[in-house]
């Protein structure tokens, strides 16, 4: 999975689980004849995301059939899920995806492998839901020296993160463990464990991992939320590929529409939302997420339509100031037209155009 530092800025191992019609979409078999960009068919839209908390737009938009509603009988909604971001980039590079939800990191690695050609960034989704969590022994960042902390991937967002504050507090990291702060990066998957049994001290993670590292008897030493200004930072975005936006802005039109659905239902009724995520998941990994987990975790999180440009751009910097990345221009990385015009037709304030 590794490569150079910058193209590999996402979290856990790559795999992808296909989600269709049986996921509450308007997906359906057909001939391929009338998928985007060809034949006389209803267009196809290939959208992507994660079977997770910081997606719960997406999850909640799929399964409540909101995302379908919006898009109407003349767009055909296809849907495949990820636990990982370089593995949705792969499919939105090689066609196989038209959409996806993703997390900044990922972002900037798209447009910069493809010189700002292949994806535009549409609408935010989600801010916040990460923290470092370590052994209640530990009450202050000077006592991280020596320690071992994990994140859920060399040179991730959340990984970038953590080596950032400890630059800033004066400790070194080295992207082979070594410094003052030894940073393993390992799946998400396996940090309880290695909490539990001491082999780290604790983990820079995103939820429902912070929910879970608490719960097995960790605390919160930082909630990233308060290094940020007004404690937003972008979590999730939603991108498309250039080449749809291109051919099908009415539809694009229409996902953005289904993405600002999805968050007034999300934060209108909140209740019903964990219920639809707890769900969904369960019909993807045979077993529900925990209804109280995801009460737990839900106020860490902010879901908002506006993808907080700047934090990107302040992600980026963090990272080339930690030596994991090189400058990448930004430019054209951002359309919010789409957004803007779903935002004024219901009367909500637009978000600036970065």
């Amino acid at each position: 999975m590794r490569r150079s530092p910058l193209p590999r800025l996402a979290s856990l191992a790559a795999v992808a689980v296909v989600g269709v019609a049986a996921l509450g979409t308007a997906a359906a078999c057909g001939d391929d004849s009338e998928s985007a960009g060809g034949g006389s068919g209803p267009v196809t839209l290939r959208l992507g995301y994660f079977p997770n908390i910081t997606h719960a737009p997406a999850v909640v938009g799929v399964e409540k059939g909101i995302f379908a509603e919006k898009l109407g009988v003349d767009v055909r909604l296809e849907t495949t899920t990820f636990n990982a971001g370089p593995s949705a980039i792969e499919a939105v590079f090689s066609g196989a995806l038209d959409a996806t939800y993703i997390g900044p990191n990922p972002t900037i690695n798209a447009h910069s492998k493809s010189k700002g050609q292949a994806v535009r960034v549409v609408s935010g989704a989600a801010s916040g839901g990460v923290a470092l969590v370590v052994k209640p022994e530990i009450t202050s960042w000077e006592q991280l020296r020596g320690k071992k902390i994990a994140t859920p991937q060399l040179g991730n967002t959340q990984d970038v993160a953590i080596r950032y504050w400890l630059k800033e507090k004066g400790l070194k990291t080295t992207k082979e463990g070594g410094g003052d702060v030894q940073i393993v990066p390992q799946e998400n998957s396996q940090t309880v464990e290695t909490f539990t049994t001491g082999a780290i001290d604790g983990a820079w993670v995103p939820e429902p991992f912070v929910s879970r590292l608490v719960n097995a008897g960790g605390k919160v030493l930082v909630d990233e939320r308060d290094l940020w200004p007004d404690k937003k930072f972008v979590i999730t975005n939603l991108i498309v590929s250039t080449t749809f936006l291109k051919e099908h802005p009415d539809v694009v039109q229409k996902l953005v529409e289904g993405q600002v659905a999805a968050n007034e239902f999300v934060n209108a009724k909140p209740d019903e939302a964990h219920q639809a995520i707890a769900d969904h998941i369960g019909k993807i990994t045979g077993k529900p997420l925990d209804l109280k987990l995801i009460k737990q975790a839900w106020p860490t999180l902010e879901f908002t339509n506006d993808p907080i440009a700047s934090s990107l751009k302040a992600g980026l910097d963090h990272a080339v100031a930690v030596e994991l990345t090189q400058p990448v221009d930004l430019g054209g990385l951002y359309d919010l037209s789409h957004l803007n015009k779903a935002l004024k037709n219901q009367g909500k304030p637009e978000v600036v155009q970065p």
